[in-house]
């Protein structure tokens, strides 16, 4: 099945569009295949590009690329997670294992954005964890306690703090993290696209229909073509189980998100013109809102169980309206036809919020399924898993295989029945924060 995303998504309609795009039309040979190109495939297509400089590499996308999740989400790099899946870990030790891949994964980022000088509206500004319920105090002191044990600097901030900070009296109690950092996804894509190695041939709107080893060899067929290759790397992330990747280990989940124009100088005057902020929830379905250096809010508030290829304009506007409601909530002084476009995106989950970093067989490796994290981790595990598949080590693959393994996920349908079930009773116990 071909897959669909709408076109309106705010952060990809902020670029020019692209004239260079080249489709899968032939049959071809290649030393290296890279099926995926968001953070991870561009990211490992890069790193092979410079290992390899004399070889063919192809890196193929069933859309644009990056124009599918990488573009989708909310922006937010990540230094700490607070609900980072559907099990929390309160393990110190686990829980170090993942802010050193997040860590690793700020790095990776800082790297390529300084080696091509990109603009991608950095902000190390920190990130807030927020809930109206000041009953969360108790979530957040303990969280705080996890903190201050790593070395992590923090704050927690009560509702006159908050007001003046953000613009709204909505939330009375938060803890804020100095390491988190937003940007605008959609250009930091758009330059990983724009830097790919010239040895590097990049095919897109191009579906993989199947794919099988023959003779030691890999044979993909798509839609108007095929490519046989010596190495393969599976960078698709929340479609991996479509592909039959790691299907008992991950599943896709369909987010929606809107954001409303730029305020006008009155409108951004009643709310104390703040700076760009960050907002994600201590409940696991409660709303991620960001107001962003234009003078823009976006708002995802929704996370459910669907078709990951597409989703219909009339099924986007039944969720705008949530979305509205979750801005009218902090905003009351907002009109009501603020926002501007609504987009669906798909992140990749596991059972325990561990992500997939593996050799499947004889030349064939696969990265992904990162959680709610893929900037970061998606960019650092997609140049590692180049150089793991390139035979070689590094310092971080050894901390991303220490990491604790994804777990064994149920079949179908109780798995769905289950994912369901979970998303509900977050969504009620989330009920006032969305």
């Amino acid at each position: 099945m071909e897959l669909i995303n709408d076109n309106e998504c705010s952060w990809v309609n902020d670029l020019n569009s692209r004239s260079n795009v080249k489709f899968l039309s032939s049959n071809l040979n290649c030393e290296w295949l890279i099926i995926g190109a968001g953070y991870t495939g561009l990211s490992a297509a890069r790193k092979l590009g410079q290992l390899h400089p004399n070889e063919k590499i192809i890196l193929v996308d069933a859309q644009l690329a990056g124009e599918g999740a990488s573009s989708r989400n909310s922006g937010y790099l990540v230094d700490t997670t607070l609900n980072d899946g559907f099990t929390s870990n309160k393990e110190l030790e686990n829980y170090k294992k993942k802010a050193d891949i997040y860590k690793l994964g700020i790095d990776a980022v800082k790297r390529f954005i300084k080696e091509y000088q990109v603009d991608c509206d950095w902000n190390q500004c920190g990130k807030f964890f927020a809930s109206s319920k000041i009953e969360d105090k108790i979530i957040l002191e303990n969280f705080s306690k996890t903190l201050s044990k790593l070395g992590f600097e923090h704050d927690i901030l009560s509702n006159k703090d908050l007001t003046k900070r953000l613009g709204t009296n909505f939330y009375n109690i938060a803890l804020h993290t100095k390491g988190g950092i937003l940007l605008h996804p959609g250009k930091l894509v758009r330059a990983m696209i724009d830097t790919l190695p010239e040895n590097v041939n990049l095919y897109e709107n191009s579906f993989l229909i199947d794919w099988k080893i023959t003779n030691g060899k890999i044979n993909c067929n798509f839609k108007n073509g095929s490519i046989k290759t010596k190495k393969i790397i599976f960078a698709t992330n929340g479609f991996l189980k479509s592909l039959g990747i790691k299907s008992n280990y991950n599943f896709p989940i369909t987010l929606t998100a809107s954001m409303t124009r730029s305020l006008n100088d009155k409108e951004f005057k009643s709310l104390g013109e703040p700076k760009e902020w960050g907002v994600l929830p201590v409940r696991p379905m409660g709303a991620t809102i960001r107001m962003t250096k234009d003078r823009r809010i976006l708002i995802r508030n929704t996370a459910e169980v669907h078709s990951p290829y597409k989703m219909s304009k009339l099924e986007l506007n039944k969720r705008s309206i949530k979305q509205k409601i979750g801005i009218k909530k902090r905003f009351p002084q907002l009109p009501d036809d603020i926002i501007q476009s609504t987009w669906s995106g798909i992140v990749s989950r596991t059972r325990n919020s561990s992500q997939i970093f593996e050799k499947l067989d004889n030349n064939i490796f696969v990265a992904g399924c990162y959680n709610g994290s893929g900037i970061g981790v998606g960019t650092l595990f997609g140049e590692q898993i180049a150089i793991k598949a390139s035979n070689e080590n590094s310092s971080e693959i050894e901390t991303i295989e220490f990491r604790n393994k994804p777990t064994w996920l149920p079949p179908q349908p109780f798995l769905n029945l289950g994912v369901k079930a979970r998303l509900i009773f977050e969504r009620f116990r989330a009920r006032s924060e969305i």
